[in-house]
């Protein structure tokens, strides 16, 4: 279970302090993967950041004894100068104990990347699309009670994508998902309920197909 207990997040702006949400309350379920849904701007990308702890609120807590991934679309920390098997090998380090865990990594991202020799180039050299593939390989090869996805179906070609979501379809016998995405089908195929964010409050739905029916109607 994961607990989001009075989350307050704002913003300064030139025209004063933008609040994304306030005192935003809500109980994620116990062994159900989620889905957050809402207008562009309404804050699903921020609140998904706080899960993961690359962001923080202004006010409240998110309460849990869960391991949470990093958001899988968050492909911006890596370091540009070097290689992806070097950044990826720094990454490892950090939550692995020994080398050869380590290279087990290293090779499972190579792999499931398919870049081929951009692998060993300086990342700074590739597309936003290699990187997010980097990304979420990394993300994938480390065991978490919940992963972060943001838009995550989006990358690579239709091969790839198909790739991706077996090793989320295997990844679920084990763990949940808390996603964020436009793509309906998306949401549904890998989805127990849903959060709708929106007015800085998430409303929440224990039957997707609601979920979505009121979403697409809010946002028409």
């Amino acid at each position: 279970m994961i607990e989001l207990r009075n989350l307050t997040k704002s913003y300064i702006t030139p025209k004063g302090r933008h609040y994304v949400f306030k005192n935003l309350s809500a109980i994620l379920p116990e062994n159900k993967s989620v889905a957050l849904l809402g207008k562009n701007g309404a804050g699903k990308s921020t609140l998904l950041r706080i899960i993961g702890g690359i962001d923080y609120a202004d006010e409240g807590e998110v309460i849990t004894n869960k391991t949470i991934s990093w958001p899988v679309a968050l492909s911006g920390g890596f370091q540009g100068s070097l290689t992806a098997r070097q950044n990826i090998r720094f990454v490892a380090r950090l939550y692995v104990s020994n080398e050869d865990e380590v290279e087990y990594v290293v090779n499972f991202v190579e792999e499931f990347a398919e870049i081929g020799k951009y692998f060993d180039m300086p990342m700074k050299s590739y597309s936003s699309g290699m990187r997010s593939r980097i990304g979420f390989g990394l993300s994938m090869a480390f065991n978490f009670d919940y992963y972060l996805l943001d838009e995550a179906g989006a990358v690579g070609d239709a091969s790839f994508r198909k790739k991706s979501q077996a090793l989320l379809d295997d990844l679920k016998q084990n763990s949940n998902i808390i996603m964020v995405s436009h793509n309906v089908k998306d949401l549904l195929r890998n989805c127990d309920v849903a959060f709708l964010v929106r007015d800085g409050k998430a409303e929440y739905f224990d039957n997707m197909q609601d979920a979505i029916e009121v979403y697409q109607e809010y946002v028409k």
